[in-house]
């Protein structure tokens, strides 16, 4: 019998032994109490505590948690009552703060977080709430992180989920946002004509340049060619009268020559002929009109 008592104060010593052995896991921490004041708090790792007289008062999560809060009412500075969905980004820093620093550390920062969005709502009108996310977010954040500094909890990020105004805001958001989209539409058609009207203009301006220049080219080129034909004719009858000087010819020959051209021009079909004055002699006169009363037989 006695032997049975030993050997179940054997079991409870050693149970007793073994409840004395902690192990404390990755990214936890745990809060140790002697007599009921605070000790020490454990990291990760294996830790004997005193059976009887020490005990583990809070096992911590040292972890980021998320934090998904009911949507809050509140109102904007243009009496607008709107329903706001906010998250939490937090994480525990220090495992004694968190024991005892706040009651019930989550309901303390939902309570936190619901007055200070009333608060910054407070101070924006409704448009300036829905398009001043980013703004909120920070105010958010650096005020609830330095409210929750004595509770060991740091506030890593601060989101609005969702902001829903009363159907009735809503849709008047709607008209005035398909009217915003009409008004965008008509600009831009407006532009696109505009745009359109000036490239026609400008090509009918650059159509009638390069007209302009064509037709100028085209004067410039013709009397261009017309005085060259001046002066290869000018010259050629410098030349002939050059050659004839050179020539020693008298005024007899250069006669001849003139009713030679006379006869020539008597076969066109002009009626009347200018004669020369330098053949404008009597004996001349009669000579050249016979010659022309020939070739015209």
């Amino acid at each position: 019998m006695i032997g049975y008592v030993l050997a179940f104060v054997a079991v409870i010593i050693l149970l007793i032994l073994g409840s004395c052995v902690v192990i404390v896991p990755q990214a936890r921490s745990y809060v140790i109490e002697r007599f009921g004041a605070f000790r020490i708090a454990w990291t990760t790792g294996l830790h004997i505590k005193v059976p009887f007289i020490e005990r583990v008062a809070k096992r911590v999560d040292l972890r980021e948690q998320v934090y998904d809060f009911a949507p809050q009412p509140v109102i904007t500075k243009d009496n607008v009552k709107i329903m706001v969905d906010t998250i939490v980004f937090a994480q525990v820093i220090d495992a004694k703060l968190y024991t005892y620093g706040v009651a019930n550390p989550i309901i303390a920062i939902e309570s936190l977080c619901a007055t200070t969005l009333r608060n910054i709502m407070g101070e924006l009108d409704l448009d300036g709430a829905l398009t001043s996310r980013d703004i909120i977010n920070s105010k958010m954040r650096s005020i609830i992180d330095e409210a929750t500094d004595p509770w060991g909890v740091k506030i890593t990020r601060v989101e609005l989920k969702s902001i829903n105004a009363p159907p009735t805001i809503q849709e008047a958001m709607e008209r005035q946002m398909q009217a915003e989209r009409e008004k965008r539409e008509k600009i831009l058609i407006a532009e696109g004509a505009k745009k359109s009207a000036i490239l026609e203009a400008e090509g009918i301006k650059e159509s009638t340049i390069l007209r302009a220049d064509a037709e100028r080219e085209r004067r410039i080129r013709e009397a261009q060619g017309e005085a060259d034909a001046i002066r290869t004719v000018q010259k050629a009858t410098a030349d002939g009268i050059k050659m004839i000087k050179e020539a020693g010819a008298d005024e007899s020959v250069i006669r001849l020559e003139s009713l030679k051209a006379m006869k020539e021009l008597a076969h066109g079909s002009a009626n009347k002929i200018i004669i020369p004055s330098d053949i404008q002699g009597t004996a001349g006169i009669v000579a050249a009109l016979a010659e022309i009363a020939k070739s015209g037989n």
